[in-house]
């Protein structure tokens, strides 16, 4: 089990003066802000789990990943992975045979070296027999599709190879949690949508923690049923992804490319339609429905059938636009107020949904 217990993380920013002058007198100045990156963030996560914790940039989702992992100290309150501190040298490297972390924007990977000497590598600093790494490098390969590019150095690798190849690195050892940082950036769609069933795959098979930060609502719709929501370091949200429709609803955006232009007032006769658009004299339109309401199959079949489509597209609600309506439902002033996140507003938001308000973490 991961807990987390009132976790805060402060950094000192130095108070830097105009110019050169000012940079100068900055070296040797002890004046300073302190940022609070987390801020009292408390949760639980059970054996098997999987989280989605996500938040704008600058929440502070990567600050909590590395406190997990043990690279950042908390300032204060405390961490435990199955009882044991990450960031303490004495407990450190027990933690650290029992977690796996890849970050989307930083390798573990060795650049000049093949793969496979990579590896080698990590076996050894992970202490892994032999025999069990050899399976589990073979299982991993079929997986994840590396044979092609299993001798390959690390240099030579596309994005999605490597994303695959540090996937594999962060599970060589078998790790009982699986820190996963945006590991899905910059992927296009196939790649990403293969490397998204091959951390399901490995979630079934060994039963693996994970927690999992992304901008894209799309990996947390497949990968996690639970979703922490962050901002300003402060937990504003936690419980299932369905409860987050349910309360701010699963928005879409539906794009049409059409020959005539689309009847406004035809299309809301038919479907609860909560934003209309129009462009290019009124051929290229945008639909905004919720998907709680209605059947998007429905809405497709009505414009493909009334209308000369020539294209179509659907977007999905952001976590951006989450993150605002929880800012709407608790009347939270964002810009140089303070965040009100925690007490009775959040009950409220899910007494509205009809959720256990005791359930809060």
């Amino acid at each position: 089990m991961i807990q987390l217990i009132d976790v805060e993380k402060h950094f000192k920013k130095p108070i830097r003066g105009k110019g050169v002058a000012g940079m100068l007198k900055t070296l040797f100045s002890t004046k300073h802000t302190v940022v609070k990156a987390v801020d009292g963030v408390s949760f639980a996560v059970d054996d098997g789990e999987a989280v989605g914790y996500i938040g704008a940039n600058g929440a502070g989702k990567s600050t909590t990943i590395k406190m997990m992992s043990g690279i950042l100290t908390p300032t204060s309150g405390e961490i435990l992975i199955d009882g044991l501190h990450p960031y303490k040298s004495k407990e450190r490297n027990a933690v650290l045979k029992t977690i796996g972390v890849v970050f989307g924007q930083k390798t573990q990977l060795w650049y000049d070296l093949p793969l496979t000497e990579t590896y080698d590598l990590l076996r050894h600093i992970y202490d892994v027999p032999q025999a069990e790494y050899a399976k589990r490098l073979g299982e991993l390969v079929e997986l994840l599709d590396m044979k092609p590019f299993i001798d390959a150095p690390v240099r030579t690798l596309s994005l999605g190879q490597r994303m695959r190849a540090d996937l594999a690195a962060a599970m060589l050892h078998n790790p009982k949690t699986l820190f996963l940082d945006e590991p899905t950036i910059g992927l296009d769609v196939l790649v990403k949508r293969n490397l998204i069933d091959a951390i399901n795959e490995i979630r079934k098979e060994y039963n693996t923690t994970l927690i999992l930060t992304t901008h894209a609502m799309s990996d947390i719709e497949l990968l996690c049923k639970r979703v922490i929501i962050l901002d300003a370091g402060k937990v504003l949200y936690d419980g299932t992804l369905d409860s987050v429709k349910h309360m701010f609803g699963d928005k879409r955006d539906v794009t049409v490319r059409t020959k005539q232009p689309i009847d406004k007032d035809e299309l809301s006769g038919v479907f609860e339609i909560e934003r209309l658009t129009s462009e290019d004299g009124g051929k290229m339109t945008t639909v905004t429905v919720d998907a709680s309401r209605v059947h998007m199959n429905e809405l497709l079949n009505h414009l493909l059938t009334n209308y000369a489509v020539e294209d179509v597209k659907i977007n999905e609600t952001g976590i951006e636009q989450v993150v605002e309506k929880i800012y709407e439902k608790n009347n939270i002033k964002v810009d140089g107020m303070e965040i009100r996140a925690h007490g009775d507003s959040i009950g409220d938001i899910k007494e509205e949904a009809g959720e256990d308000v005791g359930a809060d973490k």
